[in-house]
């Protein structure tokens, strides 16, 4: 008898976690989370801080990369691993205008901010 509860847990569970990876799939950032993008931001953690610090080309590549959905980006920059770290998004959201970036999401509402 506990053998079948146990397998019937084991499927609940499983589901679950089906259910859960194909929810994040949908989500900001298709294929990952807004929090483990924002890990991969780690070249920009000065420049997500203070407005007046270069950003590096390395922070430059990786921001093209996740502004290409605006949507994500915007999670991005908003998300508890970014805040955990100190980025401030006033400033955070600056950095694709200060890569240069030509063809960033301009006006983009992004929470109580709006991508310069």
């Amino acid at each position: 008898m506990k053998m079948k509860v146990s397998v019937k847990w084991l499927f609940a569970l499983a589901f679950v976690a089906i259910a859960v990876i194909a929810a994040d799939a949908a989500g900001e950032c298709p294929n990952s989370t807004p929090d483990a993008e924002a890990m991969k931001l780690l070249p920009c953690a000065s420049a997500a801080q203070d407005p007046n610090v270069a950003v590096p080309a390395s922070c430059c590549a990786q921001v093209k990369r996740i502004g290409q959905n605006p949507k994500c980006m915007c999670a991005v920059m908003l998300s508890n691993t970014a805040k955990s770290a100190g980025a401030k998004p006033e400033v955070a959201l600056t950095i694709p205008k200060r890569c240069n970036f030509a063809d960033r999401p301009v006006g983009y509402k992004c929470g109580a901010y709006t991508l310069p």
